[in-house]
């Protein structure tokens, strides 16, 4: 499995370089191109996300990307820092699974941005932990990664 790392300050500006270095990433790991857009525009809403989870909670701790091919997979993890119990980025009330259960009902643009992600990739998983928020996405790779 390849894996390739990421991290930037929770800056709105260095979510345009995250997509454009996850997008090339894809690309290269197999990801078809008409999935490109949707990998780009899921990977944004992830960031945006945590970018504004840590510039309200940690505004010095940087974002995390991890990029991962295998299995015909493309994988990216988006982890923010910001304990579960701060608020992360309206992640906290109802469960995550809930969350997808109900279409993200609730209030904030959070719970918007991840019935986005939830709609472009091929898989989603959110963790909430106290350590901080992880969104995993997935689209399938047409041949084995060459990260």
């Amino acid at each position: 499995m390849s894996t390739v790392e990421l991290s930037f300050s929770a800056l709105p500006v260095h979510v345009r370089t995250a997509r454009l270095i996850v997008t090339a990433v894809a690309r290269r790991s197999g990801v078809a191109e008409h999935l490109l857009d949707e990998v780009r525009l899921a990977v944004g809403e992830a960031c945006s996300r945590a970018v504004e989870a840590h510039r309200r909670h940690c505004p010095d701790e940087p974002v995390r990307l991890e990029l991962r091919g295998a299995d015909r997979r493309f994988e990216v993890t988006v982890s923010d820092t910001v304990p579960a119990e701060d608020g992360a980025g309206g992640l906290s009330g109802a469960s995550d699974a809930e969350k997808f259960e109900h279409g993200f009902a609730g209030e904030g643009a959070a719970e918007l941005g991840l019935a986005v992600i939830a709609g472009l990739a091929d898989d989603v998983e959110i963790a909430s932990t106290p350590k901080g928020v992880q969104i995993r996405m997935s689209w399938p790779a047409e041949a084995e990664a060459t990260i």
